[in-house]
């Protein structure tokens, strides 16, 4: 579904990936972990091409197509979505016009109104995008907008930040909807997700986890075993790997 060769990235004059290698079947979720400054978020935002991440060498592929060069637009189209850790407030454009907007597929009302109530986001439609949203809010209404668009391949950061015990339950719950895991005959949606705790593991089923760690990808294996290994030692075992 997803694949890099050889990716080095910059923004400015900082490199930010190195050489990173990575690929990901249809179907599956994979997990990032590292710590702040690592190069996650890097790899996510070059992925869906946002212009200020540089690729200076490598390609990415996606469903078998050389994206490299493709503008944000173009990939949202074939079917990439991201959901950001901090999205932008949006004044003058209300989370019900954003809705709109976003609904292509001419998804029903009756169907749009039930992923409305199941994240709790009745009351917000008329307010500005994520103004004054806390944070729970802000991510709820971000997995709204993906469970309308409906993108084959979701790029999550960070669900859990900014939000409280009883909303990770929730978002996890979206996460499952969006990507069709709660329907056993829905596996060809991915998802990759950055997460700082592991909280959401409590409530998502990942496939594979890696450690991102000085723009390098490390350590492929089970995300549960990552996490526990993270949590004895934390990520000082990566420089002595390395």
């Amino acid at each position: 579904m997803l694949r890099t060769e050889d990716l080095w990235v910059s923004v400015g004059d900082r490199q930010v990936l190195k050489g990173v290698n990575f690929s990901m079947k249809y179907g599956e979720i994979n997990v990032l972990f590292g710590p702040n400054g690592a190069g996650k978020t890097s790899f996510m935002m070059t992925l869906m091409g946002f212009p200020r991440y540089r690729v200076e060498q490598g390609k990415i592929f996606y469903k078998g197509e050389d994206i490299t060069a493709y503008d944000i637009y173009e990939r949202a189209r074939l079917g990439l979505g991201v959901s950001f850790q901090r999205p932008p407030t949006v004044k003058g454009v209300t989370l019900k016009k954003m809705i709109e907007i976003i609904n292509t597929n001419g998804a029903d009302s009756a169907g749009v109104d039930a992923k409305i109530e199941k994240l709790n986001l009745g009351g917000h439609l008329e307010r500005g995008l994520n103004d004054g949203f806390s944070g729970g809010e802000m991510k709820r209404s971000e997995l709204l907008q993906l469970m309308i668009q409906r993108p084959d391949l979701v790029l999550i950061d960070e669900p859990e930040s900014g939000v409280d015990i009883e909303n990770i339950a929730l978002v996890g719950e979206a996460i499952n909807t969006l990507l069709g895991k709660d329907k056993v005959k829905d596996q060809t949606r991915g998802a990759l997700i950055i997460t700082h705790t592991g909280y959401i593991l409590d409530f998502v089923n990942a496939d594979k986890g890696y450690i991102v760690f000085d723009g390098n990808l490390l350590c492929r294996g089970n995300p549960r075993d990552i996490l526990s290994e993270i949590k004895k030692h934390g990520y000082r075992r990566c420089a002595e790997c390395r």
